[in-house]
């Protein structure tokens, strides 16, 4: 787990930034926030919001993007959290997943609609953000196409050369390897993973992820 530096909860500049972007995010803005892997951009899951997101990274609307919450409680408010996701969640490190999950009801095309990809997030200032806020965006903090880079705070001003200044929480994320989204087939029931997919292979890698499922059964 990143250890979280005195700038970002403790100091005066930390707890500034943390309140311009929980204010910024609130008021339907886009937001820079740190993860374990990648900064993230972060908008709350509404219409408007969504528009600029995806404006301000180029992407295509057909590509949806994941949420970040703070714990499960907080999931559980947009998504079904069946007993084999909190299986996996607790045998993997925190933040190293992102599940695409059976949404109560449906959301925004953007976000997936029916089946929603989520990430509970274990970076002390992401999940301190999120607590605030409740569940955000996590897609990258780029322009797609681009290759992110490790600082909030030049991802928050490269996206600024688009537009409005964006606000940002403080943080240098460890870079490399997103989180590995992962899915499994519902018709064979919400405790079954027997049909587990690897949609995209990140930090934990899909032979550990298919081990997992196998030791299941």
């Amino acid at each position: 787990m990143p250890t979280p530096c005195p700038r970002q909860i403790g100091s005066i500049s930390g707890r500034f930034e943390m309140e311009r972007a929980v204010k910024a995010a609130l008021e339907g803005k886009c937001i820079v926030y740190p993860t374990s892997t990648q900064p993230a951009l972060g908008c709350i899951p509404n219409s408007d919001s969504l528009d600029l997101l995806f404006s301000l990274k180029g992407r295509l609307s057909d590509q949806p993007v994941s949420l970040g919450v703070a714990n499960i409680e907080q999931a559980r408010e947009l998504v079904q959290v069946p007993e084999v996701a909190m299986e996996i969640l607790s045998d993997f490190p925190l933040g190293s997943l992102t599940l695409l999950l059976e949404a109560n009801a449906p959301l925004d095309s953007r976000l997936g609609g029916n089946m929603v990809a989520v990430r509970v997030m274990s970076h002390p200032s992401a999940v301190a953000l999120l607590e605030e806020t409740g569940p955000l965006t996590a897609t990258s903090a780029n322009v797609s196409g681009q290759i992110p880079v490790d600082d909030c705070d030049e991802a928050a001003e490269l996206l600024s050369r688009f537009g409005e200044e964006i606000e940002f929480v403080y943080g240098v994320c460890e870079g490399g390897l997103p989180s590995t989204l992962i899915s499994w087939d519902y018709s064979y029931g919400p405790s079954d993973m027997s049909e587990i997919e690897v949609i995209r292979e990140g930090i934990v890698g899909k032979e550990e992820i298919l081990e997992w499922s196998k030791s299941r059964t």
